[in-house]
């Protein structure tokens, strides 16, 4: 049986950090963390990932808040209010959830929040200081992956990894952290997408291997070599009538087909969600630490 990489136990792990870390804050006279999520419209899914945002915020000591606005808001608008939010000292994070209406452009509302309070690690300058190997916010699911395998003593250094999906959110930036020297990279990188050609060969030859596809069960069990590390990164919800939900959430591995074949694997769901999360948290700990090293020095 393959190790389970359970992303809940670790995320716990985390906030539990964080908790300790809060503490000392505390003891210290500062205020808790603050991270602010503004959601737009009323789509479930975005819902279910902003109430789980606040919930980990909540078991970690941390300040949060939602700020809700109309799908019919102007882009004006929201960018007036993420400027307001840019000027709040009492907010160290900020996120603004996806997918966005049609008509308002996400580039130019990551552009808008500052790099500072960027917790998402999107801002043009936060993902050109990843590529040069000096981030200050790394993106949340790069960051989770990383910070999972870790719990779990899983070494990328020196193993070929391979990462299927060139997302800006996911993908991208993660062939970067692997690739890079020190802590969770040292690793060699191939990173597969769509006009990839015999992707059969690049997926049969990794180490760890790493979908984010958004496609469901992609991965069977003739693409992976045995002794795979497999981190599935996708969910989707899959129509299933039968149940209560009307839908069951795939991940791009077919884990029941793949699993045997694994050293570890993460599931869906409960593997990599939980950990994007905690990257989150992470990040707006270190927002606070950072405007607190500014307002030392301003003093």
């Amino acid at each position: 049986m393959p190790l389970i990489l359970d992303g809940k136990a670790a995320a716990a792990a985390i906030r539990e950090r964080l908790q300790q870390e809060v503490q000392m804050l505390a003891g210290q006279g500062h205020r808790p963390p603050h991270l602010a999520a503004i959601l737009v419209g009323n789509d479930g899914a975005s819902e279910t990932y902003v109430f789980a945002k606040k919930k980990a915020c909540d078991a970690a000591g941390f300040f949060s808040s939602v700020i809700r606005l109309p799908e019919e808001i102007s882009e004006e608008a929201l960018l007036a209010e993420i400027h307001s939010i840019n000027h709040n000292p009492d907010i160290d994070g900020l996120i603004v959830q996806l997918p966005l209406p049609a008509h308002i452009s996400e580039q130019a509302v990551m552009d808008a929040i500052t790099p500072e309070k960027d917790v998402d690690g999107f801002h043009d300058r936060n993902i050109g200081k990843l590529a040069k190997g000096n981030p200050d916010f790394i993106p949340a699911t790069p960051l989770g992956i990383l910070l999972l395998l870790q719990h779990y003593g899983i070494d990328p250094e020196g193993k070929h990894c391979v990462v299927l999906g060139r997302s800006n959110i996911v993908g991208r930036p993660l062939s970067i952290l692997l690739s890079l020297p020190g802590k969770n990279g040292n690793a060699t990188v191939t990173l597969c997408h769509s006009k990839t050609q015999n992707l059969y060969r690049h997926t049969k030859n990794a180490d760890i291997l790493i979908a984010a596809l958004g496609r469901p069960r992609f991965v069977g069990a003739d693409m992976v070599k045995p002794g795979v590390v497999m981190v599935d990164v996708g969910i989707t919800r899959v129509d299933a009538p039968e149940l209560k939900s009307g839908y069951r959430l795939h991940g791009d591995v077919d884990f029941e087909a793949v699993s045997p074949l694994c050293e570890a694997i993460t599931p869906v769901p409960g593997g990599v969600g939980p950990m994007t999360i905690a990257g989150l948290l992470m990040n707006t700990m270190k927002a606070r630490r950072l405007q607190l090293q500014l307002q030392s020095h301003i003093a």
